[in-house]
């Protein structure tokens, strides 16, 4: 069984070889990289389905690396840290990563989180409508968002949020519902990743749409 290719970096060989052995058995191509100019240049030839990055790299910071992977080629993202502070957590939500893992880790529940991540990123054959909210388009068969009938780039997760939203339009969504729609009822974390995304959602369709905070409850898509 082939699932496809996982980038697994990190530079410390040991974890890097482990999380290799356990993708493997469970039927993933792996390539791995100790630095992030060579992740870079491994996401580059082959385009992986999903990437395991250390944010602790010696040359390039992880979350730079994840940027400039997002601006290149949007992939779903799995954080290894050894820090559990809400700042890296938060910034990288904002560059795009879908998951964190805090090390030391159970290299089985990792690998359960990159199933996960993966069948919410790709979750069966797309529908080829466009749906459509104020002067926003979300092609959902061609993952893509037009902003006035212009692209504009999405990362996975902010795609999915936006369409999820624009799909319940006029209703009151709680931050648990919006968890369990986008991210998965096997997702770990907490509502605060909710806030960030939208933050960042609302910055990209700017004035074509609004999302409006409920307080105390969450936030609606107005549909005009």
């Amino acid at each position: 069984m082939d699932r496809g290719t996982i980038l697994v970096v990190d530079d410390e060989p040991n974890i890097a070889e482990l999380v290799e052995l356990y993708l493997r058995r469970d039927g993933f191509r792996v390539v791995t990289a100790g630095t992030g100019q060579d992740a870079l240049r491994l996401a580059r030839d082959h385009a992986p389905r999903l990437v395991v990055l250390d944010v602790g790299l010696p040359d390039l910071d992880g979350l730079e690396v994840c940027r400039r992977m997002q601006a290149a080629a949007p992939v779903p993202v799995i954080f290894l840290t050894a820090r559990d502070g809400e700042i890296d957590r938060v910034v990288g939500l904002e560059l795009g990563a879908d998951d964190y893992v805090t090390k030391p880790f159970s290299p089985a529940e990792l690998v359960a989180r990159v199933k996960a991540v993966l069948r919410r990123a790709e979750g069966g054959a797309p529908p080829t409508d466009v749906l459509r909210a104020g002067a926003v388009e979300v092609d959902t068969g061609r993952r893509e968002v037009r902003v006035y009938g212009e692209p504009v780039a999405f990362t996975t997760k902010e795609f999915d949020l936006l369409r999820f939203l624009v799909q319940r339009p006029g209703l009151a969504l709680s931050r648990q519902q919006i968890l369990d729609g986008v991210w998965g009822h096997d997702w770990y974390g907490d509502a605060r990743t909710v806030d960030v995304h939208v933050a960042q959602v609302r910055k990209k369709v700017g004035g074509a749409v609004r999302i409006a905070t409920v307080r105390g409850i969450g936030y609606r898509l107005d549909p005009t």
